[in-house]
């Protein structure tokens, strides 16, 4: 039986798609892309492709969603006949939507809301969303739900390789990964997010081909021994290599519980840019 009075809530840089987000009935927030001379809402008046299309003129800033839009959605969600909210928000190590979430929630009396800091961010933060939806429609109640997603957030990983690291740095989201910027060119970190929910890089390797190899190796590793997971690919700019990793992990992708694939979203576009590749995986009780 669904749970009719919890509603899903996810940010727009959980990167879920819209054939995602419409099963599950989720909520989307969006995040805002501002340019010089205009805002747009995140994957909603803005493709990704327009966004990397965009940098040769303006690079533009990100920034968090506006109160008055949160608001609205919340209004929107108990119109809709909901009481109770679990919100699945992108690390707060790497973006003030969580903390900004946490305080909207506390100030409405009129719903209870949950807001769940992932500690992670894409697809990473996605599966947080999707597995609260995955138990609620097995007829678990609201406190269990929020107590088994808590706990399931340090089961989500995500592994991402970019063509550069430019993007990182001009948004001021390098975290942990600037101690290779020293380092030869042509080495390209794969980067995850730490436990404290901040980018740190995990391995270091010599080219993209190499990064893609290692990318595969790790996702191996971590899915090894696991009959339960969900397992995702993304992109940005990309989608020929992320094919091609499609194929080299097809056995893996047949046995997972849940696959999804997909171009990051415009806000993650601006901090990455061009040419990210990455892996989400979620290991859930076997």
């Amino acid at each position: 039986m669904k749970n009719n009075k919890v509603a899903i809530l996810v940010d727009s840089c959980n990167d879920l798609s819209e054939a995602v987000t419409e099963k599950y009935g989720l909520y989307t927030m969006p995040l805002v892309i501002n340019y010089t001379d205009r805002s747009y809402k995140d994957r909603v008046d803005i493709t990704p492709q327009e966004v990397y299309d965009s940098f040769k003129k303006e690079v533009p800033k990100t920034s968090l969603p506006l109160r008055s839009d949160i608001d609205a959605l919340l209004d929107q969600i108990k119109a809709d006949g909901y009481d109770h909210i679990i919100a699945s928000i992108i690390s707060s190590g790497l973006s003030g939507t969580y903390q900004s979430m946490h305080l909207i929630a506390q100030d409405r009396d009129d719903l209870t809301i949950e807001v769940i800091d992932t500690l992670n961010i894409g697809i990473g933060s996605g599966f947080i969303g999707i597995y609260a939806a995955e138990l609620l429609e097995k007829g678990l109640d609201f406190d269990t739900v929020v107590k088994k997603t808590r706990a399931a957030v340090e089961n989500s990983t995500v592994f991402f390789g970019l063509e550069t690291l430019e993007y990182l740095m001009k948004g001021g989201r390098i975290g942990k990964v600037s101690g290779i910027l020293g380092s030869a060119l042509k080495i390209k970190p794969i980067i995850s997010c730490n436990p404290d929910g901040i980018y740190d890089t995990i391995a270091k390797v010599r080219g993209r081909k190499q990064s893609i190899t290692k990318m595969l190796d790790l996702t191996r590793e971590k899915v090894k021994g696991h009959k339960n997971y969900y397992l995702a690919l993304c992109h940005g700019d990309a989608l020929d290599e992320m094919l091609q990793m499609k194929e080299d992990l097809r056995d893996l992708i047949e046995n997972a519980t849940i696959y999804h694939e997909g171009q990051i979203s415009p806000v993650l576009g601006v901090h990455t840019g061009p040419g990210l590749l990455g892996v989400g995986v979620m290991i859930l009780e076997d």
